[in-house]
């Protein structure tokens, strides 16, 4: 009788132990939870990350705004003055006349204009923007003031027009590439280049791009 009594505790003492270990190793697992490990990048957050590096690549490659026919950076050919000033500033010379007849015509230099950078205002509108003694701003080709008149030529091919310059000697020229606008006042380019062969000016716009001087 003893003996069963004894057997019977030992074996209820067994049963305690093995129900203390199972509730430890309860505990440890459950000290491992998934908050306690770093937690996985899920596809959304790479992505996003994708996309934020693709739009501060494009910001990087972006690089200078570039002078078109339709205008350069805010300044857009066939706005009022009115809006020009307000965008870039008032003429930074006001002293100095553009024109003979500035209602007309005038050519200036809006205070907040880089430098080397004009525009012209005919009835009113931007009709033309000329960059010169600037050679960070660039034409859709590449080309900035200071490339050789080689250059212009290797660009444009047969689509530029040719014309002898009004002042300077030969290899002086003017290039001049329109860009075709069916019912609409034709734009383009004209490149100024100088008797060293290099690339003096470079205006963008409207007809106004002809004028050798000033407004006419």
């Amino acid at each position: 009788m003893v003996t069963r009594q004894r057997l019977s505790g030992a074996f209820l003492i067994t049963l305690i132990a093995l129900a203390a270990m199972a509730f430890s190793c309860d505990t440890r697992s459950a000290d491992r939870t998934p908050d306690a490990v770093p937690a996985a990048r899920v596809p959304e957050q790479r992505s996003a990350d994708r996309s934020q590096g693709l739009d501060q690549a494009s910001a990087e490659e972006t690089g200078p705004l570039l002078l078109t026919p339709d205008g350069w950076g805010p300044l857009r050919i066939g706005m009022t003055r009115r809006d020009v000033v307000a965008l870039m500033g008032e003429d930074a010379n006001p002293g100095a006349a553009g024109g003979p007849d500035p209602a007309q015509c005038d050519e200036l230099r809006p205070l907040k204009a880089p430098a080397g950078v004009l525009i012209m205002i005919e009835h009113d509108r931007l009709t033309r923007i000329s960059v010169s003694r600037n050679t960070e701003i660039a034409t859709p080709a590449g080309i900035h003031v200071g490339d050789s008149g080689a250059t212009v030529a290797g660009a444009y091919g047969d689509q530029a027009v040719v014309t002898d310059h009004q002042f300077w000697p030969s290899p002086a020229r003017y290039v001049t590439v329109w860009r075709p606008a069916p019912g609409q006042a034709r734009r383009g380019v004209r490149y100024e280049i100088n008797a060293d062969d290099d690339v003096a000016v470079i205006r963008a716009g409207e007809g106004s791009i002809e004028y050798v001087e000033g407004c006419s």
